[in-house]
């Protein structure tokens, strides 16, 4: 079994853009990598978090929901939300980032 083939409870939508995030009280820039109702998986440097370390973030200026570290991979982890998403603000952020991607501005910032 692998990461890529867990059963999940909702679709995995694709993002690519930098967030401010939180782990341990300290304020962490990851890159999101993909959003779902029940988390999302986020690259960052390696040593950021730890598995079971709570994670808030902040997403083209909404709260994602509290989460925690489920996994973690090299500098690539998933985070579990204990809250879903409503499928309509991931919508919106999805449709925002595809608005933004195609007028050529940068959201992302190097890691």
């Amino acid at each position: 079994m692998t990461l890529d083939s867990i059963p999940r409870a909702s679709d995995r939508r694709p993002m690519s853009l930098t967030v401010k995030s939180r782990v341990r009280s300290r304020v962490v820039f990851v890159d999101l990598l993909d959003l779902s109702e029940g988390g999302c998986k986020i690259r960052a440097k390696a040593g950021f978090g730890e598995i079971g370390d709570r994670v808030t973030m902040k997403v083209n200026g909404i709260n994602a929901p509290l989460g925690y570290i489920a996994w973690i991979d090299g500098q690539v982890a998933g985070v579990a939300f204990e809250g879903a998403m409503h499928p309509a603000v991931i919508d919106f952020l999805c449709d925002q980032h595809r608005r933004n991607e195609a007028a050529g501005l940068g959201l992302r910032r190097p890691l």
